[in-house]
């Protein structure tokens, strides 16, 4: 799909080098540019938890595919190495801080100037403009507490549960490709590029915009509600004799509450005056909630499922990480990928991105870069004979 494309990826962590696998899984080729350390995600178990453990999955989905490329951008000679690469390329997407990029010489503006023709991504915590700008943002504090998404995750005076990492880099992720795919179909009709931006902080607010839109309009908005008190008791999680929570999905309330009725073999339920309307259920959810609560303490998950299917139920498990990757029809729907052997890592299964283009040939999946793996590859591309390769190691520039 994105062949002949030339993607440069200025990007630590996990907002960045998201989308780029995303355009490297597409068929971009993508040279990831890191410094001599590499990117702190190839040893994120040890900065995490001090261990000596040196694989890392997440590193691996976000970055396989790509070529990686030392460069010291503290020296002139490394910056100019970099100034080179770009000016050949199609994208440039970086998440460091704007002013880090500034300082380094690879602000939008510069870069823009250099090369007419460039998509320049930029991806940061909290926006290029305000107050803030320059605040590390994370997706703990960009996606997920500034933005209200947290404080929406626990009822009452609750503290905010623990985040599972990578939610908010993820998404800000697929939002930068659309914003880059965006100015890719501009560039055809007008042969300029241009800036695109985007923020953990604007895409947790977006994806938080029903609630905000709601504060917004009204001044006011619902607290968040223990599960006991969930005002449509027909979408909530219940739990089944042996164990297993799953959730109920009848947001149409009125059309699915009889068939859930009907599953469990308790048609008094409709005719309870506090049960049989949407008002009802709606104001007395805690009677009924732990009527559900009873009947599906009763009954094996299994055995639930029938029923469910039989009468038409809409309800969805609640799976374990464990479950989730081996769950039936998360492998036929393709969430399951298979990795090939890299200097970076040995081949293995991973957990594919999220879109296919069923009907045209899949690029090959690339295996994940070793650090460095690919500098003389790439510089050689871009010009560079073996004594000058030879003299940018020599300085220190290139590694």
């Amino acid at each position: 799909m994105l062949d002949n494309y030339r993607v440069i990826e200025l990007g630590l962590w996990v907002a960045g080098p998201s989308a780029g696998a995303i355009l490297a899984d597409w068929g971009a080729d993508v040279v990831k540019v890191e410094s001599p350390e590499g990117d702190p995600m190839r040893r994120l178990f040890a900065l995490l938890v001090g261990h000596g453990q040196t694989a890392s999955p997440p590193f691996d989905l976000d970055n396989r595919g790509k070529r990686s490329v030392v460069i010291d951008l503290a020296t002139e000679a490394g910056r100019d190495v970099l100034h080179r690469l770009v000016k050949g390329a199609d994208v440039f997407v970086t998440n460091l801080r704007p002013e880090a990029v500034d300082r380094l010489g690879f602000g939008h503006e510069r870069l823009l100037a250099e090369n007419p023709h460039l998509v320049y991504a930029a991806i940061t915590g909290y926006g290029l403009e305000g107050p803030d700008a320059h605040r590390a943002g994370y997706d703990v504090g960009g996606f997920w507490a500034r933005t209200g998404v947290a404080a929406t995750l626990a009822p009452g005076d609750a503290p905010p549960p623990q985040i599972r990492g990578g939610f908010g880099d993820h998404v800000t992720g697929l939002t930068t490709v659309a914003g880059i795919l965006g100015a890719l179909l501009e560039r055809e009709r007008t042969g300029k590029g241009r800036l695109v931006e985007t923020s953990l902080l604007r895409t947790g607010m977006y994806c938080l915009g029903w609630d905000l839109g709601i504060q917004l309009r009204f001044d006011k908005l619902n607290p968040p509600l223990a599960r006991d008190e969930e005002i449509n008791p027909m979408v909530n999680c219940y739990r089944s004799a042996d164990g297993h929570w799953f959730w109920l999905l009848g947001v149409e309330s009125q059309r699915m509450f009889p068939k859930l009725c009907a599953a469990l073999g308790r048609d008094d339920l409709l005719t309870d005056e506090r049960f049989a309307e949407g008002r009802g259920r709606r104001h007395n959810a805690t009677a009924l909630i732990e009527a559900l609560d009873a009947e599906f303490a009763r009954n094996d998950l299994d055995a639930l499922t029938a029923e469910f299917d039989e009468h038409d139920v809409w309800w969805a498990p609640v799976n374990t990480p464990a479950e989730a990757v081996l769950d039936p029809q998360a492998l036929a729907a393709g969430a399951v990928v298979e990795v090939p052997e890299g200097e970076g890592a040995p081949a293995h299964r991973a957990i594919a991105t999220p879109v296919s283009f069923p009907g045209e040939p899949q690029p090959p999946l690339g295996p994940v870069p070793g650090l460095g793996e690919h500098t003389d590859e790439v510089l050689l591309e871009a010009g560079y004979a073996d004594d000058e390769r030879a003299a940018l190691r020599a300085s220190g520039a290139i590694a």
